[in-house]
């Protein structure tokens, strides 16, 4: 009896295809509404840490000690517990988020009741016809990156206009930033209109591409890493046996005594809406540049050489000193007997390069006492 009764209960269209569809789509559906929340939870945070230090600037008892240090000495303070990206640069950047911002205090509000006067700063921004955006919209739609951006646009009307577009056409930030840059406002022939009577921009090609394929939220902002209490080396998924390649590579380095001083391990690279992570990263004191080293336990490939001169040129552009010199890379190529070397001089003049980089950094003679030293075989899994 219980059987047939099972048998009727039989779903014909249920097949195993359909359940492998469904199961997609729960998984999709889901990591969409993590990556949300995380990115939610972040710009809510900033906007705090905003709100608190323009209220102690109004109204906190012993301002008066501070003034014009209060940013300098709060970060300073700070850095004692460790906390992820509040910097001086940061600190400030947080309280123009607040701001320019108050709107946000309507998704803030279930975490952090703001006081009385923020409240109904907020509740008029949220009720004016100049944005087309709620501020619980903003939070759960856009990124912190997408609104640090978005906070720097004067006019009001203007910043509205992008937060128009960047919501509708699902924009990366590296989109916003192009289109900003493009002046997309003033070329789209709407500057002259009342946002909320325009019509909305048609969005180019490349816009089109670009939403796509890329979500306008993803957890590859370093910012995310750092909040989550994840170190970059630890979202590398490196596994145990490289990391044991990593940790003798670090330590046969440093001992050839060729100046070069660590700096950082796993260093992690945003490069337009890709990334990467550096293995190895030195400070050369004598030829007073950085050095990034990318160990590849496999056969050579042109993508490798490609991505590590990459973040070269990624390091020349936005981490050199005034008064460093180019950096430069070294990928190896270790495998069990034997080891290859090859250069990334990300636009280096090659001559240079022979003459004063190349006898001051290791070469493929001490690399090949690397690859036989090593006591894990570098080509077994």
């Amino acid at each position: 009896m219980s059987g047939n009764s099972s048998q009727t209960r039989r779903q014909p269209d249920f097949t195993f295809d359909r359940l492998l569809g469904a199961i997609e789509e729960i998984h999709h559906h889901q990591a969409i509404q993590a990556t949300q929340a995380i990115h939610a939870s972040l710009t809510l945070r900033n906007w705090l840490i905003g709100y608190q230090i323009e209220n102690y600037r109004r109204m906190g008892a012993d301002y008066f000690r501070y003034r014009d240090h209060l940013i300098d000495e709060l970060a300073t303070a700070l850095r004692r517990y460790g906390l992820a990206r509040c910097d001086r640069r940061e600190l400030y950047r947080y309280r123009q988020f607040y701001l320019a911002y108050p709107r946000i205090a309507e998704a803030a509000a279930p975490i952090w009741p703001p006081d009385q006067a923020a409240a109904k700063s907020a509740a008029t921004a949220a009720s004016s016809p100049t944005f087309w955006a709620t501020g619980k919209v903003l939070v759960e739609q856009l990124s912190f990156a997408h609104l640090a951006e978005l906070m720097e646009i004067n006019p009001p009307r203007k910043r509205a206009f992008y937060e128009r577009e960047c919501l509708r056409g699902r924009w990366s930030t590296r989109t916003l930033k192009r289109k900003i840059a493009g002046l997309h406002y003033e070329l789209s022939g709407l500057a002259e209109q009342r946002p909320e009577e325009a019509e909305p921009a048609s969005v180019d090609a490349d816009a089109d591409a670009d939403a796509a394929t890329i979500s306008p939220l993803t957890v590859r902002d370093p910012g995310v890493f750092e909040f989550l209490g994840l170190k970059p080396r630890e979202a590398a998924e490196k596994t145990d046996r490289e990391e044991r390649l990593l940790d003798a590579l670090e330590a046969f380095l440093l001992d050839l005594n060729y100046g070069l001083c660590f700096e950082t391990r796993q260093k992690y690279i945003l490069i337009g809406e890709g990334h990467c992570f550096v293995d190895l990263v030195f400070y050369h004191r004598i030829l007073k540049c950085h050095v990034l080293v990318e160990l590849q336990p496999t056969e050579f490939g042109h993508e490798n050489i490609a991505q590590l001169d990459a973040c070269v040129a990624w390091y020349r552009d936005g981490m050199m000193a005034e008064d460093d010199n180019p950096p430069v890379g070294i990928l190896i190529h270790a495998r069990q007997d034997q080891a290859r070397v090859e250069y990334a001089l990300a636009g280096l003049d090659r001559r240079l390069f022979v003459s004063r980089y190349q006898p001051a950094l290791p070469g493929d003679r001490e690399l090949q006492r690397f690859a036989e030293q090593t006591p894990t075989p570098l080509d077994s899994a």
